[in-house]
């Protein structure tokens, strides 16, 4: 794909405690690589990633191949940065929300940040995958798999145990919250959730999508 070819710009964002590999998951993601070496993020940051995505149908036929140009949006997870980090929420359509399997206290943050996400984001249920990072780490894990997974399942998400490391679970829990989204787009019959500029013109010729009216809460 050249720089200007695709069908859908999707914004996505990361979220969760300082320390519990954002930076690390995301550069996992869009690189195939890991540095041990990140510092700390300060304010916000970002990267980008080329996608084809296939829409699978009730039959488990495969629809046409829709280009998506992903941004994965990097926040800092210092409280200091918190306001910012929020003023970003509503631009997202999708949030990956990391804890670290060696940190219980970052595990129990999730429920705030979920708080946050209901308050700030275009929705009261966003569309958030949870994960697990670190799970490499075996020997330092402090939280068990159960309390995770009952945790999800409260709030009706999807949940992955992931490595930056290694790159376990990295993709699949990406596609899982990307076809989530586009998902949400086809049966949305209120498009206004959808942020301005998120279908190309040379995109796919669906009106409800790009003559979207001012935004509103998504009932989806």
């Amino acid at each position: 794909m050249s720089d200007g070819d695709y069908d859908y710009l999707i914004k996505f964002l990361a979220l969760g405690d300082s320390g519990v590999g954002k930076t690390s998951f995301l550069y996992q993601y869009t690189d195939a690589k890991f540095n041990s070496k990140f510092i700390t993020t300060v304010g916000i940051d970002f990267r980008e990633k080329r996608v084809v995505y296939k829409s699978t149908g009730s039959d488990g036929s495969s629809g046409k191949g829709q280009k998506i140009h992903m941004q994965l949006w990097d926040t800092a997870g210092q409280e200091r940065f918190r306001s910012l980090t929020t003023a970003f929420f509503r631009d997202a359509m999708g949030f990956l929300l990391l804890f670290d399997l060696t940190n219980e206290q970052s595990f129990l943050n999730v429920r705030n940040w979920m708080s946050q996400l209901q308050v700030h984001a275009y929705c009261e249920s966003p569309d958030v995958v949870l994960c697990g990072n670190k799970c490499d780490l075996t020997d330092q894990r402090a939280v068990t798999e159960d309390e995770v997974r009952e945790l999800a399942e409260k709030y009706g998400i999807p949940y992955f145990e992931t490595s930056a490391a290694n790159g376990q679970n990295v993709n699949q829990a990406v596609d899982v919250l990307l076809d989530l989204i586009m998902k949400r787009m086809e049966r949305c019959v209120d498009k206004s959730w959808i942020p301005d500029g998120t279908v190309r013109v040379n995109g796919p010729t669906n009106p409800d999508l790009s003559e979207a009216p001012e935004r509103s809460k998504c009932a989806c």
